[in-house]
């Protein structure tokens, strides 16, 4: 069955918008509250180099109209195994996306509906998982139309917040300057800072994952990658920024809540109780779509020739229906297996291992717009060697800022792989 084409241009939004806005940003502002004005330098730096990769992402998808996906992107210019590679790892870090987000939504669950107290936390995480493999399975369509609804939701908290800042700049500005952060703005600073930053911003490559399935994926891809990323800088900065100036210093690197802290002080007292439905809302949004992201991914990666062809079964819907179920699966494996840990440590370490396996696929995408510039019959604008050039300076800024640790992980993420890559090569030959 040929693949439908059903993702337009504000389903590609909603998958850039609604898989970048997770979980995370609604605890975001409390981790970055230590480091004071280095979180404000560091967000422009991440966001600048997002920017740049979105650009790079939306280049690449007019330079290849008919790819369908990145896989080709890097195939087409850097070679089958780094390609391989950067796929391989990407797609792992998908399904353990999956499996963090289960986990990240079984305690705001139980807030939401108490009477979820009463059911196992593994349980409820891995029904979770496969309720969107279910959703999925009706459809792209289907899927999509979650996406844009959820997104739309999870929106509207943050709007709420920013409106709140535009009134307390117009009636009352001096909130803004009665504890500002005391401390001081170094290196070491501002290179963490950004670094969790960047944490919120991975997902920015949602809408051209899964180009095969995109209306018009010159146009769409590239539009929707942009103002998606940039939307979300916006957002993100704005509210970080009012949370950094309106809350003290060290109530806010204390609080588990900060958004909801911040309603409660300047709306009044138990305003903050309704954020939890949005963290919920957006929770379950970022799931779906990673659900339908990783299913695509994988259907690719069969279409491709590294994992078995059946993968690439497509169900009367046009869902890709192997692809779902196995990504289902191998979200619970990694769900079982990190209840061994505290909830917060099994989340905290799926993080780390989700940052580093992203960071290949932002390397290598850079690179193959540098060597697109470099060679055919038609070279693209010199402009655009520079923006790849850029990104790549970005995400090396950025491995370097991680840490050993999350580089490790990449390294031993890709040589996991290549077993895989040299069997299934083997059969093809």
């Amino acid at each position: 069955m040929q693949q439908p084409k059903e993702l337009g241009f504000w389903m590609c939004t909603a998958l850039v918008i609604g898989n970048t806005i997770g979980m995370g940003i609604f605890v975001l502002p409390a981790s970055l509250a230590p480091y004071g004005f280095n979180a404000m330098l560091g967000w422009g730096i991440t966001v600048l180099g997002m920017t740049m990769l979105a650009r790079v992402f939306a280049q690449l998808a007019r330079e290849f109209p008919a790819a369908d996906g990145p896989y080709t992107y890097i195939e087409q210019t850097t070679g089958k195994l780094p390609a391989y590679i950067a796929i391989w790892c990407y797609w792992v870090s998908c399904w353990i996306t999956n499996a963090a987000l289960a986990i990240g939504l079984v305690g705001y669950l139980g807030k939401v509906l108490p009477g979820l107290d009463d059911v196992s936390p593994v349980v409820l995480a891995i029904a979770l998982i496969w309720l969107f493999v279910g959703i999925n399975l009706l459809g792209m369509r289907t899927g999509g139309g979650v996406q844009i609804v959820t997104t739309a939701l999870k929106l509207l908290p943050m709007l709420f917040i920013l409106g709140l800042g535009a009134w307390l700049l117009l009636t009352e500005p001096s909130v803004y300057t009665r504890h500002p952060p005391t401390t001081p703005i170094t290196l070491a600073g501002l290179m963490a800072a950004s670094t969790i930053a960047l944490f919120a911003m991975l997902g920015i490559e949602s809408a051209a994952v899964p180009a095969g399935r995109v209306r018009d994926p010159e146009k769409n891809i590239p539009r929707s990658t942009l103002f998606g990323t940039l939307l979300m800088a916006v957002i993100y900065i704005g509210v970080s920024a009012m949370a950094m100036l309106l809350l003290e210093q060290d109530q806010l690197a204390q609080s588990s809540a900060p958004f909801a802290d911040l309603l409660d002080q300047f709306v009044g007292a138990g305003n903050g109780r309704l954020l939890s439905v949005f963290v919920v809302i957006s929770g379950l949004g970022a799931l779906n779509g990673w659900t339908l992201v990783v299913s695509e991914l994988t259907a690719s990666m069969g279409r491709h020739g590294f994992l078995p062809q059946v993968v690439r079964g497509l169900n009367s819907r046009g869902a890709p229906w192997i692809a779902l179920a196995l990504t289902g699966v191998l979200a619970t494996v990694m769900v079982l297996m990190n209840y061994s840990k505290s909830m917060v440590e099994g989340f905290t370490f799926l993080s780390q291992v989700v940052t580093a396996a992203n960071l290949p696929l932002y390397l290598l995408c850079a690179i193959a717009l540098v060597v697109l510039t470099r060679r055919g019959d038609r070279k693209p604008p010199g402009s655009l060697f520079v923006l790849g050039i850029l990104g790549t300076a970005y995400v090396v800024f950025a491995f370097i800022g991680l840490g050993r640790e999350p580089f490790v992980w990449s390294l031993v993420l890709g040589v996991a792989g290549l077993p895989l890559y040299w069997l299934m090569r083997k059969r093809s030959a």
